[in-house]
């Protein structure tokens, strides 16, 4: 019987890449304790090796970009504020019913 095609969390494969890179076990003992094939450990550990000089370069960005959009949000969570307050007044001036509850 054949077995439908099984995908893997990214949480996962790193978890069985490290074990890999370790070396405490076998790639067969891995492969039979998390039911995949050696060859597939081994791709995902050479994928972390090659990737992970990556993880340390982007850090920094990740923290500058994430600053940096967090000022943009401030700003414009300030210039809805603004907007909402002008209009608000200026539906006030108005006769009539008012949207104001």
């Amino acid at each position: 019987m054949k077995r439908s095609r099984r995908n893997h969390s990214p949480a996962f494969k790193a978890k069985v890449a490290l074990q890999a890179i370790r070396g405490d076990k076998t790639l067969s003992e891995l492969a039979q304790q998390h039911q995949v094939h050696p060859t597939q450990i081994t791709a995902w550990k050479q994928q972390l090796l090659e990737h992970a000089a990556e993880l340390f370069a982007n850090g920094q960005s990740l923290v500058e970009d994430s600053q940096q959009r967090v000022q943009e949000l401030r700003a414009k969570i300030g210039e809805l504020t603004m907007e909402r307050d002008f209009l608000s007044n200026a539906l006030g001036r108005f006769p009539g019913p008012s949207a104001k509850r």
